[in-house]
């Protein structure tokens, strides 16, 4: 069995990773193993997990990955916040957020020397714009119905959910939060994607897709 380790960004990609990803690579005879980024190594005692803090600390989780040479290493991380330390985070061009974050992928594969086993993945903008693939299924795990045609009206307002953008006010997560002051990521995102379900998530999000391809490409 093939196997595809990615390096996450905290539990709420970890639980992602499990319940939607894991089971469609099994499906093609290969394994998905999640791994959640560590930001501090704590001499005695647990090292603490979650959250991307310097390009250094992912590089050192990663490169522990990719000497794993018969494995596909790949990340789950959030574009939106991603640290300004990170490869071409200061030479973005200014153009569509799928150019963007195209570039900075780029270049972090090339910053590590272009490993043919490393394919980097950076969600566009965060992890919440999974969540307005579908218009409904938010309201119904928030259990509040009444904000179904505010949470629906943002959907419609976009080409795609990857274009919900990196303002500090209105990335997906601010606006989520907006509309849901009671949502909370671990608890209610994972359970939404898993409603929502992988092929709508695709179907809405052509970069997301786009990386789900290259992978069942190395699975096949």
């Amino acid at each position: 069995m093939k196997r595809i380790l990615l390096l996450v960004e905290g539990q709420t990609e970890e639980r992602f990773v499990k319940t939607l990803l894991a089971p469609h690579f099994q499906e093609r005879n290969a394994a998905v193993v999640p791994t959640i980024l560590v930001t501090k190594f704590v001499k005695d005692g647990p090292n603490f997990k979650g959250g991307v803090s310097s390009y250094s600390r992912f590089r050192a989780d990663l490169r522990r990955l990719l000497h794993d040479s018969g494995a596909l290493v790949s990340t789950i991380l959030d574009y939106y916040g991603l640290p300004a330390d990170f490869p071409g985070m200061t030479t973005r061009p200014n153009a569509a957020p799928r150019a963007r974050v195209d570039h900075v992928e780029r270049r972090i594969h090339e910053e590590l020397g272009s490993p043919n086993n490393f394919i980097p993945f950076l969600a566009l903008h965060e992890f919440e714009a999974w969540l307005f693939a579908s218009p409904d299924e938010l309201p119904r795990t928030m259990i509040q119905p009444d904000r179904h045609a505010a949470f629906a009206a943002i959907c419609d307002s976009v080409d795609t959910p990857e274009h919900i953008n990196e303002g500090v006010w209105s990335a997906p997560s601010k606006r989520i939060h907006t509309i849901f002051p009671s949502y909370r990521k671990l608890l209610h995102g994972p359970p939404t994607a898993e409603r929502i379900g992988l092929a709508s998530i695709r179907a809405q999000c052509p970069h997301f897709d786009s990386w789900l391809h290259r992978l069942e490409a190395f699975a096949a």
